[in-house]
C-alpha cells in the first residue's frame, strides 16, 4: 500500500475522522489541541474550529452541522463554528473524558469514555437517541451499552447491521456483540480478537510488540480495519477475527482509519505525536499528520446522527 501525506499540519492526537459525502470533505479532531479540523481535498482548503473542551469524537448530523462528545457531555452544533448546545451532560468526574465514537446505521450517536488514570476499568459505552420516533418521543434517550473498559475505542458495525464491535485499547482487546438495530439490543458478547500486551520494559522502536488496537472502520466486505497504536501498522481483520492483511505505516502511532473519497476507496488515517520520543519523531516525521492511501475495497458509508 502506498501511503501519502494528506494533511501536513500535525495534530498532537488526531482522532475521529469521517468523510462527509455531501461536502466531499474530511473531518477529524485533535483531542489535546481542543479543535475540530476539516479538509477539502479537491480544493486543498483547510479550516480549524477551536473548542472550549477536549473533543473525543464527532459525527455529521443529517440536518446539518455536527454532534460532538466533549469532555463533560454531548453537544450539538447546527453549523460550522456554531453555538454548542448541550444535549446531555455527564457527571463522570475529572478523571474521565469522552473518547472514540460515531453514529450508528439508524442515526443514534454512540460514544465511549476513557478513564485517564488507567488503573481500573471504569470506562463505559453510551448511546444517545434523539430521533423523533425514539421511545422518548424525540427527547434525548441515553443508554449504557457496555462497561468494564479503560480506554474505549474501535466502535464499528458490520455491513449487515447484526454485529457491533468495541475495543478496550488498554487490554488490547476487540470485543463483539450481536446487535438488534431497531431495539438497540446487544447480546452474545464474545472476544473478536485478543492481541498480546506490551512486554515489560519495552521501549518504542524495540522489536517484540505489534501495538494495541485503537480506532477502526469496516469495509463493504465486512472486514474490520484497525489502527495498531505504537505498532506502526494497520490491520485488516476478517469477520472471524483472523488477520487478512497487514500494512506498515510511516507513523508509529496510528489512531483511527476511515474510508472516503468519491468512490469510498480512499483510506484516511489519523496519527499521534504527543508524548512520543524525539528519536521516534525523527524517524517518523509525519507523526500526527493525516495519511491517505488507495484501497481495493470500499468502506461503508458514513452514518449520520438524526435529531
Amino acid at each position: 500500500m502506498k501511503w501519502e501525506l494528506a494533511v501536513a499540519e500535525p495534530d498532537a492526537l488526531g482522532e475521529s475522522p469521517f468523510w462527509h459525502p455531501g461536502e466531499q470533505t474530511l473531518y477529524w479532531v485533535d483531542i489535546p489541541g481542543q479543535r475540530v479540523r476539516r479538509w477539502h481535498p479537491a480544493s486543498g482548503a483547510q479550516d480549524t474550529w477551536p473548542l472550549p473542551q477536549s473533543p473525543g469524537c464527532i459525527a455529521p448530523a443529517a440536518r446539518g452541522g455536527l454532534v460532538l462528545a466533549l469532555r463533560d457531555g454531548i453537544y450539538r452544533a447546527r453549523s460550522w463554528r456554531g453555538p454548542l448546545a448541550p444535549i446531555v451532560r455527564f457527571q463522570h468526574g475529572a478523571t474521565t473524558r469522552f473518547n472514540d465514537g460515531k453514529a450508528d446505521p439508524l442515526g443514534r450517536f454512540w460514544a465511549g469514555t476513557y478513564y485517564e488514570p488507567k488503573d481500573a476499568r471504569k470506562a463505559d459505552l453510551y448511546s444517545l437517541d434523539c430521533r423523533p420516533d425514539n421511545p422518548e418521543r424525540g427527547k434525548p434517550l441515553v443508554q449504557l451499552k457496555a462497561t468494564n473498559a479503560t480506554n474505549a475505542n474501535g466502535l464499528a458495525w458490520s455491513p449487515d447491521r447484526h454485529t457491533v464491535y468495541w475495543t478496550d485499547t488498554a487490554r488490547a482487546l476487540i470485543q463483539a456483540w450481536d446487535w438488534e438495530p431497531q431495539g438497540n439490543a446487544m447480546r452474545r458478547h464474545r472476544i473478536f480478537r485478543q492481541f498480546p500486551g506490551k512486554p515489560p520494559g519495552w521501549s518504542p522502536g524495540q522489536p517484540g510488540y505489534g501495538g494495541r488496537p485503537d480506532g477502526a472502520a469496516v469495509d463493504v466486505e465486512g472486514h474490520y480495519w484497525v489502527a495498531m497504536y505504537e505498532g506502526g501498522r494497520l490491520l485488516r481483520l476478517a469477520p472471524d477475527g483472523a488477520i487478512a492483511a497487514e500494512f506498515e505505516l510511516p507513523a508509529r502511532c496510528p489512531t483511527m482509519p476511515c474510508f472516503g473519497g468519491p468512490d469510498g476507496r480512499t483510506l484516511y488515517l489519523t496519527t499521534a505525536r504527543e508524548g512520543r520520543p524525539a528519536e521516534e519523531l525523527a524517524a517518523y516525521p509525519h507523526s500526527g499528520c493525516v495519511l491517505s492511501a488507495r484501497v481495493d475495497v470500499a468502506g461503508l458509508p458514513t452514518n449520520f446522527f438524526i435529531d
